[in-house]
């Protein structure tokens, strides 16, 4: 099969295979509470993997990496966490491209505490319109949260800028990296972001991990978001003294496996020329838009200038989840729908879109395959 759904979840190098085997068959066992030799041999490999990630992001300190089940999750924790800080009347800023994920736990934030809900606007070509950024963003505004790259349109989103505007005015900032860290380098101490949040299994990892990074001043000006095992220093029946970073985020057993493999994808990914990745991926981009633009009833949405590789679009006259199914059938994985942004399709009036979405492993041989087959699909259809 060919895979052009790499926004959706990336494909796993050998080695973080093996890890995984080898975690379950050499290595088994809880960390940060055992003496014996397998949970010390099993912490050491949780914790070098935390430092790898520290590494990979730029991040200043080991404790501001905050092991977590994914984006979701470490969206959902700053919502609870540093939500808890907020008043009736404050205003949060989000964009209208975020994925659900980045909408939905502000919403419900916004409802259980009388907060205001803002969004950035998009224009037809899927950028984001900042000419009103002095406005949207005020004294009122104590968060902003918003994708460095659309999973649905591919835009990359000037983050620098708006980063800037929001700190000069008191506000945080969430960048959710899941579909940026794969594709070129991110530096969270020259982004100066706040908080920035990844999932494992888009960049190489397994299923059910993910980081957030937080500054350190602003994870110790949080609350912990769950109660239980590892995040606490001592516990009585009267009161409850919260461990240090970043275990105060860390309740519960991890998943360990999860965590030590995503070092290793880590690892692995940090070792490759980032740069040539890029280069090749928007390569990839750019020959995919001019070999799709050249079929018939082809609208592409996401026309920005600065894309990373997804390519969003629809053939007039057929649906998108019929030609996603033709093309299965010819041995060719693309996403069809919304995406997880409807805001989006509403937007454009659409109910959704066929994505291909490409990694550094993907051909131009197979996006000329692509071609073929989604011109037989077509003709089928019409």
């Amino acid at each position: 099969m060919i895979y052009f759904d790499n926004g959706a979840t990336s494909q796993k190098p050998q080695c973080v295979i093996d890890e995984i085997e080898h975690y379950y068959t050499s290595e088994n066992a809880n960390i940060h509470r055992g003496v014996h030799h397998l949970s010390q041999l099993a912490t050491e490999k949780y914790e070098k993997a935390r430092e790898t990630i520290r590494k990979f992001l730029g991040a200043k300190h080991l404790h501001e990496i905050i092991f977590t089940s994914g984006t979701t999750a470490g969206i959902n924790l700053v919502a609870s966490s540093f939500g808890k800080t907020l008043n009736a009347g404050d205003e949060i800023l989000i964009t209208e491209m975020e994925h659900h994920s980045n909408i939905v736990p502000w919403q419900m934030l916004a409802e259980e505490k009388g907060l205001v809900l803002r969004y950035i606007p998009i224009s037809k070509t899927g950028e984001l319109v900042l000419d009103e950024i002095e406005n949207l963003i005020n004294t009122k505004t104590k968060l902003v949260a918003l994708t460095h790259v659309s999973n649905a349109l591919g835009t990359i989103n000037p983050i620098e800028k708006i980063i800037s505007h929001a700190h000069k005015q008191g506000a945080k900032v969430l960048i959710d990296a899941a579909q940026s860290l794969q594709h070129f380098q991110v530096d969270v101490q020259k982004l100066d972001c706040d908080f920035l949040v990844f999932s494992g299994h888009k960049i190489f990892g397994p299923t059910g991990v993910g980081i957030l990074y937080g500054k350190e001043e602003s994870l110790n000006a949080m609350q912990p978001y769950q109660g239980g095992g590892d995040m606490i220093k001592t516990v009585s029946m009267i009161k409850t003294v919260y461990n240090d970073l970043p275990h105060k985020f860390e309740a519960g057993t991890p998943n360990i496996e999860g965590g030590i493999c995503l070092g290793k994808a880590i690892e692995w990914f940090s070792a490759l020329d980032l740069k040539s990745i890029a280069e090749y991926e928007h390569d990839l981009l750019e020959y995919t838009t001019k070999r799709v633009s050249e079929i018939d009833g082809v609208i592409i949405y996401g026309t920005a200038k600065n894309k990373s590789s997804i390519l969003s679009f629809l053939i007039e006259g057929t649906h998108p989840y019929d030609v996603g199914t033709l093309l299965n059938q010819q041995g060719i994985a693309v996403r069809t729908g919304h995406h997880c942004t409807q805001p989006i399709m509403d937007f454009f009036g659409i109910p959704g879109t066929i994505r291909a979405s490409f990694c550094f492993y993907n051909t131009k041989e197979e996006i000329d395959f692509f071609i073929e087959a989604l011109k037989r699909s077509v003709k089928m259809l019409k």
